[in-house]
């Protein structure tokens, strides 16, 4: 279901908007708006997703590690 709100947009925006939605086979104005904000989000996800793996990435590189080898360290297998 849409939601309906109201936007602001440049007002020579809005004329071009107007004006070229058709020859774009555009149904309406509002879809034109639509489409150009769901265009718009798409690439915002993408960057939020981006940013929140590099974020993660380096809490892992910032981590300490433990050393789950240590007791086996000094045993000699080969010769077990």
């Amino acid at each position: 279901m849409l939601t309906q709100t109201k936007i602001q947009i440049d007002k020579s925006d809005y004329e071009f908007i107007k004006r070229i939605h058709k020859k774009l086979n555009y149904r309406s104005l509002s879809q034109y708006m639509r489409e150009a904000i769901q265009a718009k989000i798409k690439v915002d996800r993408k960057r939020l997703r981006e940013m929140k793996r590099t974020t993660a990435m380096e809490m892992i590189g910032k981590a300490s590690h433990d050393n789950l080898f240590e007791s086996l360290e000094g045993d000699d297998f080969e010769n077990r």
